[in-house]
C-alpha cells in the first residue's frame, strides 16, 4: 500500500537524520525530494505545493532549528501535514434520526461501487444495524443482478426491482423508501448507475435519486489506482449533485497514493473509508493520522491491535505471551500464529503496519508469502511432536521425510525453519522483551 511514495519519503526523512545540523541549503535538498516524491506519486500539483510551502515556514522556525533533534522536529512536521492533507482525523459515518438513514453511492463504473455496497452493509451490520440493499440502474439490469448475488453471499436483505418498476422510476424509489421503513431497515445502502465518463443524463438520473430518497450520505466511490482521474471525478460529482464523503477503492494495490493524497484537500470532503481487499469483509475506516505515520515508515500499531483484537482468543493470546516471555516458542505456537495472522488479512499489510526501526527494523527479512501459509502448515502437521517442540533435531533426513509427508520441496521445509529461527532470534532482543515485560500476566 503506497509502497512506491513511502519508501521515497522515508529516503527523504534518512537525508535530513543524516545531516548534524539543519540548514536552509540542506532543507531545501529536503523540500526538493520531498516534491519529487508527491509529484511522481501522482498527487495533484497544488497540494504539493501548499504542502511544500508549509513545511518550509515550520521547518526554518528558529525554535526548531535550535532544538537539540531539530531533523525529528521536522518529521513530526512532515507526518502533520500529511495527516492534514489526508483529512486530520477519522470521520464518522452518519445516521439519519430519526432511521432510516439512506446511503447512496455514485461513481463511474469499473470503480468497484457495488462490492463496495457489499462491504459497506458488512460494516455496518457489525454496528448491530439492518442494512437493506438496492441496485437503481435503468442501463444496466446486470448490476441488479450482482448486488443480488453479493446480498446472498452476506445474507442480507435485497430490494429487487420489478420490469414495471423499472418502467416508473421515480415511484419504485418511492416504494423502496416505503418498504424500509414498514419493515425498519436502517440503512438503506442504494448502488447507483455509473458510467465510463461524466454525462448529463447520468447527473439528472442521480439528481432525482437524491431528491427523493433524501440521502444523509452520498458517498463518491473512487479507485485509488486512477490517480487523479478519480480526483477529477470525484470533482465533477461534487459539483453536479454533491457529495458528503468519499470512499478509496484498492487502496492495498496502489503503490503511488495520488488519490489518497489529493481527494480531500482537492474536493473538500473527507475519505471515511478504504477498500484493503476483494473480500467483503476488506472495508476499513480511514485515519488519517495512521495513514501518515504508515507512510512515514512508523508502523500502524493502532489498526494492527484492533484488528488482533476483533480475532484473538483471550485465553489463547495470554498464553501465547506466556511462552513468549520464558522464551518456550514452538514451531506448533509458530503454525498457531500464521492462522492467526491469516484471519486478520494480507500478512504484507499486517508487516507493513509495523515501524521500519526499532525492534522491528529487520522484521521485514521475515517475508512471508500469504500464499505460502497453507504450504507452511502441512509442513508443520507433517512433523512429530518432539520436532514441533524442538525443531533443532530436525537434520537432512528429518527434512526429506517432512518434505515427502507434506508433499512439499524440502527448499521450503529449510525456508520454514529459517523463518522460524529468525523469529525467535528477534524475540530474543532485549526490547522485545521489554514490551512483553508490559503485557498482563496470564490469569
Amino acid at each position: 500500500m503506497l509502497d512506491q511514495l513511502s519508501s521515497r519519503l522515508q529516503r527523504a526523512m534518512k537525508f535530513l537524520r543524516g545531516e548534524g545540523k539543519i540548514t536552509e541549503r540542506n532543507m531545501s535538498e529536503a523540500l526538493k525530494m520531498l516534491r519529487m516524491a508527491l509529484l511522481e506519486a501522482d498527487v495533484n500539483y497544488r497540494v504539493v505545493k501548499d504542502f511544500e510551502a508549509n513545511i518550509k515556514a515550520k521547518s526554518l522556525d528558529q525554535k526548531v532549528l535550535d532544538s537539540l533533534t531539530p531533523a525529528q522536529h521536522i518529521i513530526k512536521i512532515v507526518r502533520d501535514e500529511l495527516t492534514s492533507i489526508l483529512g486530520h482525523e477519522a470521520k464518522k459515518l452518519e445516521f439519519a434520526s430519526p432511521p432510516p438513514s439512506v446511503f447512496m453511492l455514485v461513481g463511474l463504473q469499473g470503480s468497484g461501487k457495488t462490492t463496495t455496497c457489499g462491504k459497506l452493509a458488512n460494516w455496518v451490520r457489525n454496528l448491530k444495524k439492518n442494512p437493506l440493499l438496492f441496485s437503481f440502474d435503468l442501463k444496466r439490469p446486470a448490476a441488479q443482478e450482482q448486488l443480488k448475488m453479493i446480498t446472498s453471499q452476506l445474507d442480507l436483505p435485497f430490494f429487487e426491482l420489478s420490469k414495471g418498476q423499472m418502467a416508473s422510476p421515480q415511484k419504485s424509489l418511492k416504494d423502496v423508501l416505503l418498504y424500509t421503513k414498514e419493515r425498519n431497515h436502517d440503512p438503506l445502502i442504494v448502488d447507483t448507475a455509473g458510467r465510463l465518463h461524466v454525462d448529463e443524463e447520468l447527473m439528472k438520473e442521480l439528481r432525482m435519486v437524491k431528491e427523493i430518497l433524501e440521502p444523509i450520505e452520498v458517498l463518491f466511490v473512487g479507485d485509488s489506482m486512477t490517480g487523479q482521474d478519480a480526483v477529477k471525478s470525484a470533482q465533477l460529482f461534487e459539483g453536479k449533485i454533491g457529495l458528503t464523503s468519499i470512499i478509496l477503492t484498492k487502496l492495498d494495490g496502489d503503490a503511488r497514493g495520488g488519490a489518497a493524497l489529493s481527494m480531500t484537500s482537492v474536493t473538500g470532503k473527507p475519505i471515511k473509508f478504504v477498500g484493503v481487499g476483494e473480500k467483503l469483509d476488506k472495508l476499513d475506516v480511514f485515519h488519517p493520522d495512521r495513514m501518515a505515520s504508515r507512510i512515514l515508515g512508523m508502523g500502524d500499531m493502532l489498526t494492527l491491535i484492533e484488528k488482533a483484537e476483533k480475532q484473538a482468543d483471550v485465553k489463547e493470546a495470554e498464553e501465547m505471551a506466556r511462552k513468549l516471555r520464558r522464551q518456550e516458542f514452538s514451531l506448533e505456537d509458530f503454525k498457531k500464529q500464521l492462522v492467526q495472522l491469516k484471519k486478520m488479512g494480507s500478512l504484507s499489510q499486517f508487516m507493513h503496519m509495523l515501524p521500519s526501526g526499532g525492534m522491528f527494523k529487520n522484521v521485514s527479512n521475515l517475508s512471508i508469502d500469504d500464499k505460502k501459509i497453507v504450504y507452511f502448515e502441512a509442513i508443520i502437521n507433517s512433523m512429530t511432536g518432539d520436532e514441533r517442540e524442538n525443531p533443532k533435531i530436525i537434520g537432512g533426513s528429518r527434512r526429506a521425510r517432512v518434505a515427502r509427508g507434506s508433499g512439499r520441496p524440502v527448499s521450503e521445509v529449510n525456508q520454514l525453519l529459517k523463518q522460524f529461527f529468525e523469529m525467535k532470534k528477534m524475540m530474543k532482543k532485549s526490547q522485545f522483551q521489554k514490551l512483553l515485560s508490559n503485557l498482563p500476566p496470564s490469569r
